[in-house]
């Protein structure tokens, strides 16, 4: 089952990282205030990027991968 790494603008202009197997649903999850503590606090939230990952667990290593990069390089993959 394909599995997708995601990043979102939050309200405040800080960046949040995650996987999902539906990416549209987990987005209206975090905007309707039941997605992360992180985001609940800082909605709404925008979908700025997409990944495709073929499975969970490399869905899942790609996610730890990007939430090491600085900020710049996460923009990076967006802009």
């Amino acid at each position: 089952m394909a599995c997708f790494c995601y990043i979102l603008k939050c309200a405040d202009g800080t960046l949040y990282t995650g996987w999902t197997v539906n990416v549209e649903k987990r987005v209206a999850q975090h905007n309707k205030g039941l997605g992360a503590r992180y985001t609940r606090m800082r909605l709404p939230v925008k979908l700025v990027y997409v990944e495709e990952q073929p499975d969970k667990k490399t869905a899942m290593k790609r996610e730890r991968a990007i939430k090491a990069l600085p900020r710049k390089k996460k923009m990076q993959l967006f802009m």
